[in-house]
């Protein structure tokens, strides 16, 4: 199979894409024929060597996590999918050695849900992280009601731009931090936005002048301690990429392959509550390039690596 690995860590120079042994599924795994695969600031966080804390390395490391695509054969003890069979998932297996960076994927059943029907390729294999990592902040974490006021920072990102319709979908008023050039995008899915940089608190408290009741931080820093004064006495944050919230009282979300999960996300764009953001495809080949342009920020939206035809 052709397939995007590296040998080391370092920056996209370590990427080569070349022909790697096809895999085989243990008995609780699936092989996944790919036809796309999300690209994600994991991605390249893995590759720099910094989940260290997280994962250990196995090389040649096959990059990426999120996949899409049809099952080709399953283990002797998998029963939820058969030949043919359409899905998609979050691929974090705790060892960083086979990605989905490939023509074919061996994924534990327990990362994988059917693909929506009315999903693309690409749509679908931008929402597994994404949309887990939203999901278990916005519904599990949070536990964001009706009539709540929620701050969604990079709230056009990936993650973010499946946050606020989350929260919008639960009932609750949406204030995001972003990009002006995103600010009109956000106000068609009924979110207020303001502008990130200096003064950011001043700007949240003008249109939320009692505090808000839930924050969502995938920007940390700055944001993240602003987002700690901006909360009302009950009030919950979570950090995406910050550990240390914990120290402001909040608590941090590391993403977790979950079917059932996955599952509600599907069924939610099933029923329209959910749209999936595709920002821009590229070749599998292309993958070092994907991965440097999401490194660079401020892509609205998921990129997504294509797979055969």
């Amino acid at each position: 199979m052709k397939a995007v690995y590296y040998r080391r860590f370092g920056g996209p120079e370590v990427l080569e894409f070349d022909e790697l042994p096809d895999p085989a599924p243990g008995p609780n795994g699936v092989l996944v024929r790919t036809r796309a695969a999300g690209v994600n600031p994991l991605d390249w966080k893995a590759r720099e060597g910094l989940l260290a804390p997280f994962a250990d390395a196995v090389f040649p490391v096959v990059g990426g996590f999120d996949v899409a695509g049809t099952v080709e054969a399953v283990g002797a003890s998998v029963t939820e999918f058969a030949p043919g069979d359409e899905v998609m998932g979050y691929v974090w297996q705790d060892l960083l050695r086979t990605g989905t960076f490939a023509e074919l994927v061996v994924a534990p059943v327990r990362t994988l849900a059917r693909k929506p029907a009315d999903l693309t390729w690409e749509e679908a294999a931008a929402l597994p992280l994404a949309g887990l990592a939203a999901y278990q902040s916005v519904v599990h974490r949070l536990g964001v009601r009706a009539g709540e006021t929620v701050l969604v920072h990079a709230a056009a990102g990936g993650v973010g731009l499946l946050a606020v319709q989350l929260a919008r979908w639960r009932g609750a008023r949406v204030i995001g931090s972003a990009s002006e050039h995103n600010h009109d995008f956000l106000r068609e899915l009924g979110v207020q936005p303001v502008a990130y940089g200096g003064a950011l608190a001043e700007r949240v408290r003008r249109l939320a002048p009692d505090g808000v009741d839930a924050v969502l931080d995938a920007v940390g820093r700055r944001a993240l301690r602003a987002s700690a004064e901006l909360l009302r006495p009950a009030g919950r944050l979570v950090s995406l990429v910050e550990p240390k919230v914990t120290e402001l009282g909040g608590s941090y979300v590391f993403a977790r392959p979950d079917a059932a999960d996955l599952a509600a996300l599907g069924r939610l764009t099933e029923e329209k509550q959910l749209a999936v953001e595709v920002a821009r495809t590229y070749p599998l080949e292309q993958a070092a390039e994907a991965q440097q342009l999401l490194r660079e920020g401020h892509t609205r939206g998921k990129l997504v690596l294509t797979v055969g035809a």
